[in-house]
């Protein structure tokens, strides 16, 4: 399925969890007043813990320092960073084990994505977080580290665990529901994705959603979508098959939801161009499935996560050779 944000897995739900804050932080730091540098930046290079033959430095936990700040977190600062810093070397070591990466490009993006949905533009959100101390290299380095040991707790968590069973999922929904399995609307989507290429888009976006409104007011179903868009170009038609309601990816879930079976989303502009979504078909379902996509959604599996993501650091702390200077 390529509708964006399609994604309900666990490292999505650990990576969420753990960026919010950070986004709202650097979000409110525009109106901060910046000072200067923190003072433990002029001994930066003195090692404060050693962790697995692994130095990490003055200036490495001042950073952390200053983005704490910018999260308006409180208490002894020096020492919660100190304690991050030795988690994620931890962590940095055993996604190197397993051989989780995250390619570069991801982080650049998921940065530049921050970065817009703030309504910044990236030169700004680089002033802010340079002159907070926390410098964009910090940052970039926190978010890739989020989304690589969300994909490795994910990994683990499959491995261990596993997914919440149907069996069990369903006798936690009955227990809150009284008694009956609960049901959902099961709908047969169609993706309409009017292409726009990243070096055009300054010059073509607004004629594609032209033509995208056009297509969208002739809708009448999805039977006849891939023959009438061969007329046009550079438009891709998808069938996306049958999905839940639980399982609508945030950013169309309440568009899908308003529109009537046989019709289409408003169009909206995606990093792809501009698209809309057919609804095929929509029918209330009630099984087994539907009781775990509901425990999940209501956070169940999420809570699991987390249970598992500090049971996982805390293994590795246990074995690890930790000094502190």
């Amino acid at each position: 399925m390529l509708i964006s944000g399609s994604k309900h897995k666990v490292n999505d739900m650990l990576f969420r969890k753990q960026m919010t804050a950070a986004f709202v932080a650097v979000l409110t730091a525009s109106a901060v007043a910046i000072t200067s540098l923190p003072p433990a930046f002029a001994a930066g290079g003195d090692i404060k813990v050693i962790v697995n033959k692994v130095p990490i430095t003055a200036l490495d936990i001042s950073r952390r320092v200053a983005f704490l700040k910018l999260q308006r977190k409180k208490g002894n600062l020096q020492a919660v960073a100190t304690e991050e810093m030795i988690d994620e070397q931890l962590k940095r070591t055993e996604m190197r084990r397993v051989g989780i990466t995250v390619p570069d490009k991801q982080v650049e993006e998921a940065y530049l994505r921050f970065a817009s949905g703030n309504k910044l533009k990236p030169a700004q959100l680089d002033q802010i977080l340079s002159q907070s101390g926390v410098t964009s290299k910090h940052f970039k380095d926190y978010i890739r580290m989020q989304i690589s040991w969300g994909q490795t707790v994910s990994s683990r968590y499959r491995a261990t665990t596993g997914r919440v069973s149907e069996q069990e999922a369903v006798r936690k929904m009955m227990e809150k529901g009284g008694g009956a399995k609960p049901s959902a609307t099961e709908y047969l989507l169609q993706q309409v994705i009017f292409v726009v290429p990243a070096a055009k888009r300054g010059a073509i976006l607004g004629a594609r959603k032209r033509e995208a409104e056009g297509m969208r007011a002739r809708y009448s179903g999805c039977e006849g979508t891939v023959g009438f868009a061969k007329g046009l170009k550079d438009v891709t038609v998808r069938n996306l098959g049958r999905v839940l309601a639980p399982e609508l990816p945030p950013d169309w879930a309440e568009f899908i939801k308003k529109t009537s079976e046989g019709k289409a989303t408003p169009v909206r502009e995606t990093d792809r161009g501009v698209e809309f979504i057919g609804i095929c078909r929509a029918r209330e379902v009630s099984d087994d499935k539907v009781s775990q996509l509901l425990f999940q959604s209501e956070g169940g599996a999420e809570q699991q996560a987390s249970e598992l993501d500090k049971k996982y650091v805390q293994e590795l702390r246990d074995k690890a050779q930790i000094v502190k200077r």
